[in-house]
């Protein structure tokens, strides 16, 4: 194949230059899905239908002797046809001509700047992670699938407060832009393609940025227990959530249960690493501790005001979930979250006759198990002189998934 022979143009619903209708007037083959077709009003026998198998179209496109051109929506190196084409044929083959991005496009028709915004994608893939992105973030842009669209996203979000802007058909005749609460945007009906902007307007930031995507390094963390109001030193110590957090792994789209929340300081701490984080706390004066510190560090958390393991059950999967608190119902905790999660369960444990129960019920539930003893000190001046103050001995039991 000669450099450039395929040539792939992005539509954006702007009318065609003079050089795309040459390119088009002298291709030997045409691709593109049918609203591509109709966008620009094309039918000849020589076009080739992008459908559910690509192979067919691949095909073609390889047997083709004539240059090819290749219809896709907006930017068709974002989250598009490129990355295929490139496995396929080779970057060195192809020439990209690109539209305005559909998630540029829906940010300018509801009037935002998107610079800041996390843009993630469930077409094609498994939905879960965008959904716990937008449980954890202010401003995030959802490319849907005709099998997880608007209705099925707000439907996952229910309960929280964010304002849901869709974008469809954008470009195309019939473009709709609608803004509307979870539940109002979960009992619609919406057609492909569409974007949709999950917006959390009192969290969203005003000053300017210096990073696409708003994601930015939160700096420390393990905070001191002082950077968290908390009852009475009931309060995982730092060097204790260090250790935790190193075997909970919270990042962006995972979502972390923190079981006997207290104060919240892990939930908080693995929001702000970019994890979604639900605080399961049966104490309401805990809860409204959780829910200031929560504000205190700009993050947002589900505070679930209720028991485990009962809280638990209907709660979305969990990637990893810390345990502090277990209270009367130990076992059943345990177990709970050792099947629901999807790569870690932790717990911390200050009594020996809990720790090797609760190895072995992380055993039997197929995690692989790990208890270290930590004990830690910190110096303090007595006078002229320091010594050494330890903290409380504590056991922390981690259970990974193979």
């Amino acid at each position: 194949m000669s450099r450039g022979r395929i040539t792939v143009v992005g539509l954006d619903g702007r009318p065609l230059d003079e050089e795309i209708e040459r390119l088009l007037g002298d291709a030997a083959l045409v691709a593109g899905g049918r609203r591509h077709f109709d966008m620009i009003g094309l039918d000849r026998d020589s076009a080739v239908v992008l459908e559910d198998d690509l192979s067919e179209a691949l095909a073609r496109i390889e047997g083709s002797e004539g240059p090819v051109v290749v219809l896709a929506s907006g930017d068709p190196g974002f989250f598009g046809i490129v990355r295929l084409l490139i496995g396929r044929f080779g970057r060195e083959n192809l020439r990209i001509l690109p539209g305005l991005s559909s998630v540029a496009l829906a940010f300018a028709r509801a009037g935002l700047s998107w610079d800041g915004a996390v843009t993630v994608s469930a077409h094609g893939r498994d939905p879960r992670r965008a959904v716990n992105v937008c449980r954890a973030h202010p401003k995030v842009a959802v490319l849907t699938s005709p099998d997880f669209g608007p209705a099925e996203l707000a439907e996952a979000l229910g309960g929280m407060d964010r304002t849901f802007m869709v974008a469809e058909k954008l470009g195309e005749m019939g473009e709709r832009v609608f803004q509307g609460d979870a539940g109002t945007v979960a009992g619609m009906e919406w057609e492909d393609p569409n974007v949709v902007l999950v917006l959390d307007e009192a969290r969203m930031p005003g000053s300017k940025g210096w990073i696409s995507s708003g994601i930015q390094s939160q700096g420390r963390w393990a905070l001191p227990e002082e950077e968290f109001e908390h009852r009475s030193g009931m309060i995982s110590k730092s060097a204790t959530r260090a250790f935790a957090l190193s075997r909970l792994g919270p990042g962006l789209g995972d979502l972390i249960w923190d079981v006997g929340a207290g104060s919240g300081s892990v939930a908080i701490e693995c929001a702000r690493l970019g994890a979604a984080a639900i605080a399961v706390e049966r104490d309401p004066e805990s809860c409204v501790r959780i829910r200031r510190n929560a504000e205190h560090h700009n993050v947002r958390l589900q505070i679930v005001e209720a028991a485990a393991p009962e809280a638990l059950r209907d709660l979305p999967e969990p990637d990893a979930v810390f345990v502090g608190g277990t209270g009367g119902e130990f076992e059943e905790i345990i177990k709970h979250s050792a099947v629901r999660a999807r790569r870690a369960v932790v717990l911390t444990l200050v009594t020996l006759e809990r720790v090797v129960p609760a190895a072995q019920l992380l055993e039997d539930c197929g995690l692989e198990v790990e208890t270290t003893f930590l004990q830690a000190s910190r110096m303090k001046g007595v006078g002229g002189l320091h010594r050494l103050a330890s903290e409380s001995a504590v056991f922390v039991v981690s259970g990974s998934r193979p």
